[in-house]
């Protein structure tokens, strides 16, 4: 599923050179990978790696991906937890000083790095807790729960969990609901209208069956419903390892129905869709979202998600 042509010497310098070729053409427009995946199998259990391709079932760290996340432009990243633990969320916070320190010490690489991380929502008391925890809220832009493995279908329909909601809300954090389709794609709408204060982020479009023309119709009427609340915003990432990975029309349909200051770009990574190979998902998506005219380009790249994402005490920013 390789969108990079030829692996071998002549065609992967071929594919570096047309890189470097389209981001010096685009390099007014910074991005933020709104969607990256670091994990370290000594930090957490990640469960989930069991059932996972085995070259996903190692350590993976921003060494493995830096050199090539600076050539496709990005000068932010979002790191996404992977594991519902605060020993994960833990590893991203210190992981995102590292890459700004990094920065800071060469003058190149990535500027800016914050977590979507977790919190136990179904405990209210421990969510207040830790938000009033300079510690657990360094680096904290979003919160997220692994929705799509917690056996409970029904768990953001659940009280204590919506009193914590109420406490992302206030802080100004977001929830982040990932892999929704089909089983939270209601639920997605029930928070956001129980919850107007809170931004709620649809990771990866809620991961529409892409090539299952029945199934992409019921997607679209539930995306609408989504997209009909003001307060949900969706990232367009994660789509090339959804269905058969076409996903120009999921893109398209998400412009539509969003507009580009809703929808913000992410790369899945190790995940997209050959396993550690940024370009193989990435480059496809950076070229579509490019092809669009400079102001949704570029809150796509990049202003939504400075936006959506602050830190706690952040100032929204006062342009894209």
């Amino acid at each position: 599923m390789s969108a990079e042509g030829p692996t071998g010497a002549d065609g992967q310098a071929g594919a570096d050179a047309a890189m470097s070729a389209d981001v010096a053409a685009d390099a007014h427009l910074p991005v933020t990978d709104a969607h990256l995946h670091l994990w370290d199998l000594g930090a957490s259990p990640y469960a989930w790696l069991a059932g996972a391709p085995a070259p996903l079932r190692r350590t993976v760290s921003i060494e493995d991906v830096r050199d090539e996340l600076r050539a496709r432009g990005v000068t932010r990243v979002i790191l996404v937890q992977a594991d519902d633990t605060a020993e994960d969320t833990a590893h991203l916070q210190a992981t995102a000083r590292a890459i700004e320190a990094h920065a800071a010490e060469t003058g190149a690489g990535i500027d800016r790095a914050d977590v979507v991380g977790w919190l136990p929502l179904m405990d209210t008391g421990a969510v207040r807790a830790a938000l009033a925890d300079p510690a657990r809220t360094a680096h904290l832009v979003g919160v997220r729960h692994l929705v799509h493995d917690d056996p409970d279908p029904g768990f953001l329909d659940r009280p204590d969990v919506a009193r914590s909601l109420d406490l992302l809300a206030g802080a100004g954090l977001p929830l982040d609901v990932p892999d929704a389709f089909e089983r939270h794609m209601a639920q997605v709408v029930r928070v956001a209208q129980r919850h107007p204060g809170l931004t709620v982020v649809l990771d990866h479009l809620g991961k529409p069956p892409l090539g299952d023309a029945a199934a992409m119709v019921r997607w679209r009427e539930q995306i609408e419903a989504i997209a009909a609340c003001p307060n949900v915003v969706a990232k367009v990432s994660g789509l090339a390892t959804s269905g058969n990975g076409d996903f120009t029309e999921a893109v398209e349909v998400a412009v539509e129905l969003f507009g580009p200051q809703r929808l913000m770009v992410g790369s899945d990574w190790p995940i997209a869709p050959t396993p550690l190979d940024l370009g193989s998902g990435f480059a496809p998506l950076l070229a579509q979202v490019r092809e669009r005219e400079e102001g949704a380009a570029r809150a796509m790249l990049h202003g939504t998600a400075a936006r959506i994402y602050r830190r706690l005490g952040e100032q929204i920013p006062s342009s894209d």
